[in-house]
């Protein structure tokens, strides 16, 4: 029997409010920013988008099933954390990151001097090539409450494989 692999593709999304006295948590590094977003966690939408695209991607539900937010063990956690959490949960079943790919949506900051930072935080956590991780930002032209500067949100992209016996 030859070894074959299986691929698989996940999307995730996730916003949140921008608010004043919280700090900035972006792609699991600090952003500076006059204000950070709220959430139960940290409230990273990039690293919550990316957990929900590799949790898709896998067929193991979402974020909100893993790490509901009316658990309060979850209150204020790092999603550096929770990301680690769910790559060991997709690991359990033999599934290796490929490749991911996020795109975060916001007015401000500007977050090219950052992006960098982003893509080496992510492959860390993630145990894959620098390489291998695609980091994009977008404002939305003054649209609606990412483009009135009242959130933030992103979305991403995941492949995974596994190795799989043919049967043929």
């Amino acid at each position: 029997m030859d070894l074959v692999y299986e691929y698989r593709t996940g999307i995730g999304t996730d916003i949140h409010r921008l608010a004043p006295d919280l700090i900035l948590k972006l792609g699991g590094i600090e952003v500076p920013f006059d204000r950070g977003l709220l959430g139960h966690s940290d409230a990273d939408v990039a690293l919550h988008a990316l957990m929900d695209a590799l949790l898709g991607a896998a067929g193991m539900g979402d974020i909100g099933v893993l790490y509901p937010d009316t658990e309060p063990q979850w209150k204020g956690a790092d999603s550096r954390a929770l990301l680690l959490g769910v790559k060991e949960k997709i690991q359990k079943e033999r599934w290796e990151v490929v490749n991911v790919d996020l795109t975060v949506h916001a007015e401000q900051p500007k977050l090219g001097p950052y992006k960098g930072q982003m893509k080496r935080s992510i492959a860390g956590l993630l145990d894959i090539d620098f390489a291998h991780v695609n980091i994009k930002a977008k404002t939305e032209e003054g649209l609606g409450p990412v483009g009135q500067g009242e959130a933030m949100a992103a979305t991403a992209v995941a492949l995974l494989r596994r190795r799989i016996k043919r049967t043929l």
